[in-house]
């Protein structure tokens, strides 16, 4: 709980009830407190006396937390504008813009910062009248609460934070928070130029720089969030800073995969990657050649894949079919000999033939593999060392049980593993440390994205997954092969990513929360996310 100028404990304890004879003290302190507040946030006087009046009334009706609300809300459209916050009626569009349906929640009111400044104030907002919120970005993570709130708290939506520029010599851009990943590859790829960004183009920069970030380019560059140069960043009291390897570096090392524990990043400057051209190829295969693929990518990830980081995979298997991505960071007249282990391999469909191209158009290509419809969905996470067996054994036991949950309910279920060559790990020390933790050596991350329609179905369309995450750590256990780490970008609300990270890390990530955030407002009173108070 935030602590105030002194008339913050009286006017606490007259919420409670507890002052009976001292009102006219406890009123005069409240009213120098919220006044010089307001004016602080910009409200004119008569605006100021309004919203006192207000306060007052919620104050002495018992502190009602709607009226709290209310208060809050009001203070934010006199101090932002009545176009940056949208009260009751909400904007439907608005409220529906999370991608999952599961996330889908309606708030009290919603603030639309669009400058480090607004953000500033509504914090600043949301802390004195110690209301709970959520911060948005893209939307795009399926954990409820993760990115919405509903009428008990406020959503601090950041999507008109949306700038994306390129300096001068083309090596640094400069992204907002609420810029979507296709945007941003598309209008540096207009300047020859890309970033370490997500594969996904809807995604927000925000939350995924936030969790890691994993890219094409990754083998060769590490982490998304190993690429940022500097974050500017509002914390809890309204400050607004950078984080960089020069000032505030603690916290510059714990933005870079630490989630949403510190502040809310008002802008991301990230290095930009040499890279313009690219070579790719896009093939479907059939629900019988899950084997042989599984036996491929194992083979390729120890030696190509470990070798020639210019190369990636792109994996999902499912039910029906298979879809298997050929990524090289570099153009090529023929396939690249990285991609060997594939050749013997023989596709129903090659969808997208060898092609030289850019990022831009690889996110068009991979587009049409994207589910579109607004539905429900979530995600899960685990990782392990390299082993075709594993894969396989883990593979089977999903299938059985997706089958099951498909002809139950309708789920659609797939199985992604994730290449993570040791260089990334390398990579994230070579430019200042990362929380992370990442293994270093070459093993995978798994991942899933289950879509299904109806609320009532939630445990059934998310058993399978959860069943195949205790399958591989099982597995992985009694063969040596398992691996503690959770990536948070994958992993759902149930799963701890940051505990994984590793007890020093964890320690250190605490020691900084408490150093920013000494009123721990982001512990105690954020709505959802991978917090640190959790772990």
């Amino acid at each position: 709980m935030r602590v105030k100028p002194n008339s913050f404990i009286l006017s606490f304890v007259l919420r409670l009830g507890l002052l009976y004879n001292s009102n006219v003290v406890a009123s005069s302190a409240t009213t120098t407190d919220i006044l010089s507040f307001l004016d602080s946030v910009g409200l004119s006087n008569s605006q100021s006396q309004t919203i006192k009046s207000q306060y007052d009334d919620a104050l002495n009706n018992g502190s009602n937390s709607s009226d709290i609300l209310r208060v809050a809300c009001q203070t934010s459209q006199e101090s932002l504008g009545a176009e940056q916050v949208d009260t009751s009626p909400l904007n439907q569009t608005l409220v529906d813009e999370n991608w999952s349906l599961s996330c889908v929640a309606s708030p009290y009111c919603i603030i639309l910062p669009q400058s480090a400044d607004d953000v500033s104030k509504a914090i600043r907002i949301i802390s004195y009248f110690e209301v709970k919120f959520a911060v948005r970005s893209g939307g795009h993570s399926p954990n409820p609460g993760w990115s919405s709130v509903g009428q008990d708290g406020v959503l601090v939506d950041l999507q008109r934070l949306n700038q994306i520029s390129l300096s001068s010599d083309k090596m640094v851009s400069s992204l907002g928070p609420g810029a979507r990943w296709g945007d941003v590859i598309s209008t540096l790829g207009t300047q020859k130029v890309t970033a370490i960004s997500g594969r996904d183009p809807p995604v927000g920069v925000s939350g995924l720089i936030l969790g890691g970030g994993y890219h094409h380019a990754s083998p060769e560059y590490g982490t998304a969030a190993d690429n940022v140069k500097n974050f500017e960043i509002v914390l809890s009291n309204g400050t607004i800073i950078n984080a960089n390897s020069n000032e505030n570096s603690d916290l510059f090392w714990s933005l870079k995969g630490g989630g949403p524990n510190f502040g809310i990043v008002t802008r991301f400057d990230v290095y930009t990657i040499p890279v313009n051209e690219i070579w790719y190829q896009l093939a479907v295969y059939g629900p019988d050649q899950a084997s042989g693929i599984l036996d491929a990518f194992a083979e390729w990830q120890l030696n190509e894949g470990s070798s020639d980081l210019k190369a990636n995979i792109i994996l999902s298997l499912g039910i029906d079919s298979h879809v298997l991505g050929l990524v090289y960071s570099a153009p090529s007249a023929q396939t690249p000999s990285a991609f060997a282990p594939f050749s013997a391999l023989e596709p129903l469909q090659v969808v997208v033939p060898a092609t030289n191209g850019t990022f831009t158009t690889l996110n068009e290509a991979i587009a049409p593999f994207i589910p579109a419809e607004h539905i429900r969905h979530d995600y899960r996470s685990v990782s392990s060392k390299v082993d075709a067996q594993l894969y396989k054994d883990v593979y089977s036991f999903w299938l059985d049980r997706v089958i099951a949950t498909r002809d139950a309910i309708g789920a659609n279920q797939t199985f992604v593993l994730q290449h993570v060559p040791g260089n990334m790990a390398a990579q994230g020390i070579a430019k200042g440390g990362n929380p992370l933790g990442i293994y270093q050596e070459t093993h995978q991350w798994w991942t899933t994205l289950v879509d299904w329609v109806n609320e009532e179905d939630d445990d059934v369309a998310r058993s399978a997954a959860i069943d195949t995450v205790e399958q591989w750590q099982k597995l992985g256990q009694d063969r040596g092969l398992s691996l503690p780490f959770f990536f948070m970008n994958d992993a759902a609300r149930d799963q701890n990513p940051i505990a994984s990270y590793g007890e020093e890390n964890v320690k250190k990530l605490r020691e900084v929360s408490r150093k920013y955030d000494s009123i721990q407002l982001f512990q105690t009173h954020q709505n959802g996310g991978f917090l640190l108070a959790h772990v």
